[in-house]
């Protein structure tokens, strides 16, 4: 593009975001002086450059800006939920730094990249640091531990924002930005094993074959008890509460104390208006490492409103709070 704007005389380029992409700015290598402005402001600099015959602009460098508010915040490209395939299980799992990322290049030093390529190996990175303190954690314990320990607010205190400015939902940051420094000590993990997808997949209607191909082991689907999708052992919850149904939805989760021996973790459920949710036990109580204690979360249409809300569960000690986001849909 920039060479276009070159060739034709042009001496800058002010390029406008398209409406989708709102306040996301994606950086891009120029032959000439160029600024990348959201939508929002690209309408006013039409509306002045239509105001006058000689409309003049002029693009300055301040160099690199530090602390921008509101960081972070969801890029437009960044992927959202719900999965279409499995809708029973939260998607994303998580954000990470993914946009103007100074990267290896192949064809030169650096280069500013974007996308999935880039927030990729940030959460490889960290879990590879997670797996190097932890060795004998396994990749669901890894996980649970990047998820229950993410970030849910900006650098200034508020809700992660969106493309578009407004506050995300859980389809756009799942479980939040990841935290590195918090997810090495996440003091309780959800755990699961190779075996525990079994009647997962199972439950997911796959055939005897196809499961058999995925474990690489015979499996009969027949002789085990299927799961449906929100009663996996994940670190996330989904829930979907029939309109007309005053009937309880209930799940079962198990955590396993990866802090210190001895310790006591309260609950806090935060649910919108519409739905009530309890749990039980309201504590858990932990003597040594490696410990599991399970507990059921029920919930329960309390008002006739539908779409899809959200929520939270903690689980809250003197030092550690593990929090599981919940979608709830309410048809």
């Amino acid at each position: 593009m920039s060479e276009v704007v070159k060739k034709a005389g042009g001496a800058g380029m002010i390029v406008i975001n398209y409406p989708v992409d709102g306040y996301s700015i994606i950086a891009d290598d120029h032959v000439l002086p160029a600024s990348m402005v959201p939508y929002a402001y690209g309408v006013e600099i039409q509306a002045y450059i239509n105001s006058t015959s000689t409309p003049i602009a002029t693009i300055i460098n301040h160099g690199t800006a530090m602390h921008r508010p509101h960081s972070p915040d969801v890029a437009s490209f960044s992927s959202r939920g719900p999965s279409q395939i499995t809708p029973g299980i939260l998607k994303p799992d998580i954000i990470g730094p993914g946009v103007n990322i100074l990267a290896g290049w192949n064809s030169q030093a650096f280069a500013l990249l974007s996308g999935t390529s880039m927030s990729c190996p940030h959460l490889s990175g960290i879990a590879a640091l997670i797996k190097k303190a932890h060795p004998g954690w396994s990749p669901a314990a890894i996980k649970s531990a990047i998820m229950t320990t993410a970030s849910v607010t900006d650098n200034t205190g508020g809700p992660i924002l969106d493309e578009q400015h407004r506050p995300a939902d859980l389809f756009a940051v799942g479980a939040g930005h990841v935290n590195a420094r918090q997810a090495i000590d996440p003091g309780l993990v959800y755990d699961l094993t190779p075996e525990d997808y079994v009647p997962y997949l199972c439950g997911l209607g796959y055939n005897d074959s196809a499961v058999s191909a995925l474990t690489r082991k015979p499996v009969r689907c027949s002789s085990l008890k299927s799961i449906s999708q929100g009663e996996l052992n994940y670190p996330s919850i989904s829930v979907t509460l029939q309109a007309n149904s005053w009937k309880s939805v209930s799940y079962t989760r198990t955590v396993t104390n990866v802090g210190k021996p001895t310790s006591i973790y309260a609950v806090k459920v935060d649910m919108p208006k519409g739905v009530s949710a309890s749990v039980t036990p309201t504590t858990l109580s932990f003597e040594k490492v490696n410990q599991k204690k399970s507990f059921s979360i029920s919930f329960r249409r309390s008002g006739g409103r539908s779409g899809r809300v959200g929520g939270q569960l903690r689980w809250v000690s003197r030092k550690h709070v593990v929090r599981s986001p919940i979608s709830i849909r309410l048809k």
